[in-house]
């Protein structure tokens, strides 16, 4: 399993939860994002920087990843593509995008974007606060709890 991080729109907090994580758990961690990233030094953290553009990101990690493979996203479209190729996908706020879950949270995207390309306001996310970070931390540690038990076994 590697863990791969939309890291464009990461919080902080939630990038240094996953750093310790991948070292304690051994697992490969990599930050894809269209800027030069500083992380600590680790052999099991690495960036991988791709050029500006419109969802250059979002495609690298759908061509990189697996089956089996978590990336932390809070892109919905780009959730959808990954479980379709069988990769899952967590939100920063906890959120464990699902088949059954995605195609809902697609059609409310499209809603607000139509919404604010009439020109109603419908403002951004709200604040990270500790709630989330707590729902985010419990979220990731069951996958990852999840997948050392499985593999194990294996």
């Amino acid at each position: 399993m590697k863990i791969w991080i939309d890291a464009d729109a990461c919080p902080v907090v939630i990038k240094d939860i996953l750093y310790k994580a991948a070292v304690r758990a051994e697992l490969p961690l990599i930050l894809v994002a269209n800027q030069a990233m500083r992380v600590p030094a680790s052999d099991w953290i690495s960036t991988l920087q791709v050029s500006a553009g419109f969802d250059v990101a979002d495609n690298e990690i759908v061509r990189q990843s697996n089956a089996g493979d978590l990336v932390i996203t809070s892109d919905i479209p780009l959730a959808a593509e990954l479980i379709a190729k069988g990769v899952q996908a967590l939100s920063p706020r906890g959120e464990l995008f699902t088949k059954d879950s995605i195609g809902a949270r697609l059609n409310m995207r499209d809603f607000l974007e139509t919404l604010r390309s009439s020109g109603e306001h419908t403002g951004g996310p709200p604040p990270l606060h500790q709630r989330d970070r707590q729902a985010f931390a419990a979220q990731f540690d069951k996958l990852i709890s999840r997948y050392l038990r499985q593999k194990k076994t294996s």
